[in-house]
């Protein structure tokens, strides 16, 4: 059974969270804080503004991903970004519960959407999205329930990664896996759909968008206009990140491909005519946290790698005023740990 600690737990971090001390970061403008390393591996964080707080999810567990399946999904939130107090933590028996995603509802509460299922010998044998909803202070979270879609989608291997509301509807990426024999090797696809809902629990399919490459972990945005941007990632063929783009109602697609493979993918509008995209960064067999600031198609204007190595990425961000605040993960201090980038937007501005 997925259930919710509930509890009311400050960490007081004087002492505990430090500014980078041992790597050189990218300006001296840019400041880094450790915010978590309790367990043996916290990763995959996201990151959300609610009320007078700042939000950081993350999933502990022994590691990246195997056989132990004790995955747990924490929420903790802090006034002032120093001194964090930690408001729940999803757990299932047995279980791997990955990769929260926050998000503000229309009735202005925050939702959680998670993914639980059983992992063994490189396989999933269950996986399917479970959404959690907090109370109106975001103090309290309920306990996560499996979500529910209609007829015409056929239920599979399923994540829905992240859910991103405009005028009422929560939109999101849905990816399936599926594992098949091929030449005697078990090889794993995914495909994509686009899925909405009003409540957040019950979904239904908006057909048309179409990403090949065994799309997965995605990203959507609104411009001023109403236009969808979905940032993807892709794990075959050339495993370039694809930017698709569509107006209301989100049936005729443009696709850009990228220059970069993309890892925990998201991304932000600024100004008019630029994104800035936080991802994990290949450079051949190393890969580090990267935000890359691009036109509207996708191209690569401006780089900044932020202090990272081995294990790392998944950025949550918010921009807040003239501040670009991005949590993510890096295991270059030993092992997988929490941080928080304060990075001026002024740092981002291309010619």
């Amino acid at each position: 059974m997925l259930k919710v600690t509930r509890y009311l737990l400050i960490f007081l971090l004087s002492g505990y969270c430090h500014t980078w001390a041992n790597a050189a970061i990218p300006a001296d403008s840019i400041s880094i804080t450790r915010v978590w390393d309790k367990e043996q591996h916290n990763a995959f964080p996201d990151l959300i503004q609610f009320k007078d707080y700042f939000y950081i999810t993350f999933r502990e567990g022994a590691n990246h991903v195997g056989n132990e399946n004790n995955g747990k999904v924490r929420i903790i939130r802090s006034k002032n970004r120093k001194d964090w107090e930690s408001v729940a933590l999803f757990d299932m028996d047995a279980e791997d519960v990955r990769e929260a995603r926050l998000s503000l509802r229309p009735d202005g509460t925050l939702m959680a959407i998670v993914a639980a299922g059983i992992f063994k010998d490189g396989k999933y044998l269950t996986l399917a999205p479970y959404v959690s909803f907090s109370d109106k202070t975001g103090t309290h979270f309920s306990t996560p329930e499996k979500t529910t879609f209609s007829k015409e989608i056929a239920p599979a291997l399923d994540w829905i990664w992240r859910i991103t509301w405009h005028k009422g509807i929560g939109y999101g990426i849905m990816y399936s896996v599926d594992y098949k024999m091929v030449d005697g090797k078990r090889v794993r696809t995914m495909y994509a759909q686009l899925l909405r809902t009003k409540d957040g629990k019950s979904y239904e399919k908006v057909p048309g968008v179409a990403i090949n490459g065994s799309p997965n972990e995605s990203t959507i945005r609104f411009d001023s206009h109403d236009n969808m941007y979905v940032l993807a990632r892709r794990e075959t063929d050339d495993q370039m990140g694809i930017l698709a783009v569509s107006a209301f109602p989100y049936r005729t697609w443009e696709y850009h491909k990228l220059s970069q493979r993309l890892g925990g993918p998201n991304f932000q509008f600024m100004g008019k005519d630029r994104l800035v995209i936080g991802t994990r960064m290949h450079e051949g067999n190393a890969a580090s946290t990267a935000l890359h600031v691009t036109d509207l198609k996708g191209k690569i204007l401006k780089t900044i790698k932020l202090p990272s190595g081995g294990d790392n990425s998944y950025p949550g961000m918010v921009l807040d005023k003239k501040i670009l605040w991005v949590a993510y993960y890096s295991s270059h201090e030993g092992k997988a740990m929490i941080y928080l980038a304060r990075v001026p937007v002024s740092d981002l501005k291309t010619k």
